[in-house]
């Protein structure tokens, strides 16, 4: 069994950039494993390689908008 590594982290909204506290888990070669929002305004934003939180007021297609300004458009292969 491989060791994972949990910590908590903020991470900003990917939208507005609003603080959030999550709670996540690293496998032993620092790659993500998974992730809870502890903030209570947060949401998970579906992500293959890095925790990433929206707050909850944000629609699903200003949410997408944001991960395309900063990540870029993603393959459907990914």
């Amino acid at each position: 069994m491989t060791e994972k590594k949990s910590r908590t982290e903020p991470h900003g909204c990917i939208v507005c950039g609003k603080l959030h506290q999550l709670f996540v888990v690293y496998e032993a070669d620092g790659m993500l494993f998974d992730f809870k929002v502890m903030s209570e305004d947060g949401k998970k934003v579906a992500h293959p390689q890095r925790p990433l939180v929206a707050c909850e007021r944000h629609s699903a297609e200003a949410i997408q908008n944001a991960i395309k300004r900063v990540f870029g458009a993603r393959d459907e292969e990914e």
